[in-house]
């Protein structure tokens, strides 16, 4: 009994001295990040070690209702994009396999856009930010007739680091909203 309450104290002390080591290597920067910055890291990994798929940690997904047609997903993409003051940048038919089965990814077409206006004071901030520029929506279309709208998860870009100034937030607040419900909305074939 003696042993094992002193291996259970060696073992406790150990945990401290790791904790304390941590916080004094990391604790000042862990603090200056934005507040949301952890548990949107945490919640991305738990999506990853759910899957076991790094993406689909980092995005969004929506399913197109049966009565929707792709072209009807396009235009709808098309004229929510200036409801919420996108620019449509690019509308790209990736490739169409005639032949796919099951699962197997049939058709794809990918969407780009962007608020121009946005991307410029993002990329004066930071140029690192041109890695999600434009913003893209991508239609997927499976052999066994499912379809899907993937956008990026733009929480990460939001409050992953330091807190954005309130102007930022706010611009980035509104890409973030604009690829969420243009999605959403067009995946139910709404105008």
């Amino acid at each position: 009994m003696g042993f094992l309450k002193n291996l259970l104290a060696l073992v406790g002390l150990v945990a401290v001295v790791v904790a304390l080591g941590g916080y004094a290597k990391y604790g000042s920067k862990i603090a200056a990040l934005d507040e949301q910055a952890i548990p949107t890291y945490i919640d991305m990994f738990e999506k990853v070690l759910d899957t076991g798929d790094a993406a689909k940690g980092m995005v969004l997904k929506w399913k197109v209702n049966d009565d929707v047609e792709n072209a009807d997903v396009v235009e709808s993409i098309n004229a929510l994009a200036e409801e919420y003051n996108m620019r449509v940048t690019g509308d790209t038919k990736m490739f169409t396999m005639e032949d796919a089965k099951g699962t197997e990814v049939k058709f794809v077409e990918n969407l780009s856009m962007c608020s121009l206006s946005i991307a410029k004071k993002f990329l004066a901030h930071s140029h690192e930010f041109g890695g999600f520029m434009p913003c893209r929506i991508m239609l997927i279309e499976l052999a066994n007739g499912e379809r899907w709208l993937y956008s990026m998860d733009l929480s990460l870009a939001i409050h992953g680091g330091h807190p954005l100034s309130e102007e930022m937030l706010k611009l980035a607040s509104h890409v973030q909203k604009a690829m969420t419900e243009i999605p959403a909305r067009a995946a139910e074939g709404d105008f």
